[in-house]
């Protein structure tokens, strides 16, 4: 491990680490949920069994490269910042595809280990009229990522370390998360986590806690996250709680927009308005990927989270997780 006072140049504005997933992403209706027992809103994790049933049942889908934190590194990318990302597929079709489209966007890949005989992931993602996106991970190799997939030199030359909770399931995840945390941190980096979804947060509780406590400079999460966490059901007391704990926490709260927690203050920052709501996959990835970008930047808390609320406005604005446009185009100075 590289030590602190040896530091490398920053090569990287923000370094992800998450599960390397391709997406499939399908509009249906709520009775395609009720006929195949979908948890509407959630995050389900699947076998590659129940994975090959919900494919053939979907018909018409986009297929693309995806994953919570390879969709914030994609923004970070499309905001003009340097970006690479962590994760783990297999030396298939859809791991080589995976690489190609992260790489096309300017974001490098480092996909960990060799050949493997588990499939790369995907997560299918069901789109109903409503806008509301059910999702259905089969994690496949993504979830084995481990301490000897990662790549230290990398991780010591970003600004900002993001840790995607979703990958937060398996032993070796978290052991490969406080390593990478460590490597940032004896380098002078900071460490960024997302909560990414609820019932994760419930399967993980005391390990999440003990992440946020340890290793975390700067925490995101929604409203209903950070209420799961503290096992509260108050927003103020949930609040109260993660400042005691984290120096910065960014609660996102849908269209009331966020609130930026830190030791001192409050500060709360304003949604921007859609005119329509097509797609809220990718909303919190891309909010995290603006208000990194900020920080990045050196920006200012309140302009950091008016950056992110512009990218998750413009994501959620059509189908699919990952902007449509380049993001630096919609900054005031864009």
């Amino acid at each position: 491990m590289t030590v602190q006072g040896a530091a490398p140049p920053v090569k990287f504005a923000v370094v992800g680490i998450g599960n390397a997933l391709v997406d499939v992403i399908a509009y249906a209706s709520d009775d395609f949920l009720t006929e195949h027992d979908l948890n509407k809103g959630a995050m389900t994790l699947i076998e590659t069994e129940r994975a090959v049933e919900l494919y053939a049942a979907l018909g018409t889908a986009v297929e693309m490269s995806g994953g919570s934190a390879a969709n914030t590194m994609v923004g970070v990318a499309s905001f003009g910042g340097t970006a690479c990302y962590i994760g783990k597929v297999n030396h298939d079709d859809l791991g080589d595809v995976f690489g190609h489209d992260m790489r096309a966007v300017g974001v490098p890949f480092i996909g960990g280990g060799i050949d493997h005989d588990t499939p790369t992931g995907r997560c299918i993602i069901v789109v109903t009229p409503d806008a509301e996106r059910t999702m259905n991970t089969y994690l496949g190799v993504s979830s084995s990522l481990c301490i000897d997939d990662l790549d230290e030199d990398a991780i010591a030359g970003g600004q900002v370390l993001y840790m995607e909770g979703y990958l937060f399931d398996r032993d070796d995840a978290k052991a490969a998360f406080r390593h990478a945390a460590g490597v940032a941190h004896a380098n002078g980096r900071q460490v960024s986590l997302t909560l990414s979804d609820s019932f994760c947060v419930d399967r993980h509780r005391e390990d999440f806690l003990a992440l946020v406590d340890d290793c975390v400079d700067i925490l995101f999460g929604n409203d209903d996250e950070l209420l799961s966490l503290y096992e509260t059901d108050s927003l103020d007391e949930a609040i109260a709680a993660v400042r005691q704990r984290c120096n910065l926490a960014v609660i996102t709260k849908g269209a009331a927009g966020c609130v930026i927690v830190t030791a001192d203050e409050l500060i709360e920052v304003a949604a921007v308005p859609v005119e329509r709501v097509l797609d809220t996959t990718g909303a919190g990835d891309l909010f995290a990927a603006g208000f990194l970008h900020g920080l990045t930047s050196g920006k200012t808390l309140v302009e950091c989270g008016t950056i992110g609320a512009i990218a998750a406005a413009e994501v959620i604005s059509h189908v699919g997780p990952r902007p449509l446009v380049e993001l630096r185009t919609l900054l005031p100075d864009g």
